[in-house]
């Protein structure tokens, strides 16, 4: 059982995994400012002709692609759960309020700068957990297994026949054209997606202010995946891993059985993608339905050994922990670094770096959170952005 005191004081390393979590996800995010959409999957989709590329590219599935967003909704629901445990008034209509400018937030961030924008579905997502935050920790690993199976079978049904049709050689051309434009590298798609990433700032407002309905649609998809590593973070803040209580040994044997179970499978899924020469009907499955329940191991390895390895005192660990207090500010001002760098309102570098280049580009973004949020902190507390969503919340309920 939670304590009282225990739900207002802070846990650093929650807070180092935190600002660990926000770091990874950059490490992703900068592909969908630098190359078109396909090349977030697929490395020979545009910016993946070299061998550094595919070895970035095959690196970045394995260990970052989906591990980091894991933990970030881990930890987001850990967040809302310690929110609605705390016993204010009328808690359930408070986390509705935070949700719905979460979402109103997210959806100002997607039009403006990230399209893929992670916050609309936390919103979400977060809509279901005063249904489950009272849960033991057993029943709530229950609900997570169940919304990753959910995820999964979604996808079979979504993807499965045109995997099976394919690997018989009687495909339906339709299928292929989709999945080689979303997921593989259908010339003509790759050309209207660089010329639209040169449009100005306005333009790509009124685009994607138009495609909101459809967004939502895409993001409603997503709602298990986030929503069972929602719960799991409740799971491991009730049974106190990320309170940071358990014993080091016991947190490793908790890392390596994950990893072990993890990191196999997701090379071999590296190996076949690549053998079959990243035909889009295969990339698409195995970065989003595939390898799910391996990218959650692996997430909760790094949790563990963030758990284990993170000391309250250290400097790295501080440092860190500054960068996950202001998580959402962070977040969102990662957007603004990237989109001056690759927008074409910016230096306009979509399109012109390679994969294993914008990967070091991404390292701009982090050495500016690194270095700005241990002085915000200490000057002035809670992050821009946490004072906007945390007061209109509060007006709202």
């Amino acid at each position: 059982m939670v304590t009282s005191s225990a739900l207002h004081s802070r846990v650093i390393e929650l807070d180092a995994l935190r600002g660990l979590a926000v770091i990874g996800i950059v490490w992703m995010n900068v592909y969908v400012f630098a190359l078109p959409a396909p090349a977030y999957y697929n490395p020979i989709a545009y910016g993946g002709e070299t061998q550094l590329d595919r070895i970035v590219w095959a690196f970045s599935f394995v260990f970052i692609e989906d591990k980091f967003r894991t933990l970030f909704a881990m930890l987001f629901g850990v967040g809302c759960a310690i929110l609605l445990e705390r016993g204010d008034a009328r808690p359930w209509r408070a986390h509705f309020a935070r949700m719905a400018v979460l979402l109103a937030i997210g959806l100002l961030h997607a039009t403006l700068l990230a399209s893929n924008d992670v916050l609309r579905a936390y919103a979400l997502a977060g809509l279901a957990l005063p249904f489950v935050a009272h849960l033991s920790p057993i029943a709530l690993i229950s609900v997570s297994v169940g919304l990753v199976a959910v995820h999964i079978g979604g996808g079979i049904i979504t993807f499965g026949s045109g995997i099976v049709d394919w690997a018989s050689g009687r495909v339906s051309s339709d299928v292929l054209f989709f999945a080689e434009r979303n997921f593989g590298h259908e010339s003509n798609a790759i050309r209207f997606l660089l010329d639209q990433g040169q449009e100005g700032f306005g333009e790509r407002i009124a685009r994607r202010l138009d495609g909101i309905p459809n967004q939502l649609v895409a993001v409603a998809g997503s709602i298990p995946i986030n929503l069972a590593a929602m719960t799991l973070g409740i799971a491991l803040w009730k049974n106190r891993m990320l309170a940071a209580e358990w014993r080091t040994f016991r947190l490793q044997r908790l890392a390596a059985l994950c990893a072990v179970i993890a990191i196999p499978a997701l090379l071999a899924l590296v190996w076949w993608v690549a053998k079959e020469g990243f035909p889009g009907i295969l990339v698409g499955p195995s970065s989003l339905i595939i390898s799910a329940p391996f990218d959650i191991a692996l997430g909760l390895a790094y949790a563990a050994l963030a758990m284990a390895f993170f000391g309250a005192a250290g400097s790295v660990t501080r440092r860190l922990a500054a960068v996950g207090r202001l998580s959402l500010t962070n977040y969102l001002l990662t957007s603004v670094i990237l989109s001056a760098i690759f927008a074409g309102w910016g230096l306009g570098l979509f399109g012109e770096v390679s994969r294993w280049q914008a990967f070091a580009l991404s390292f701009v973004p982090i050495a500016a959170m690194l270095l700005w949020s241990p002085a915000w902190i200490k000057s002035l507390g809670h992050g821009p952005f946490e004072r906007l969503w945390r007061a209109s919340a509060k007006i709202l309920s």
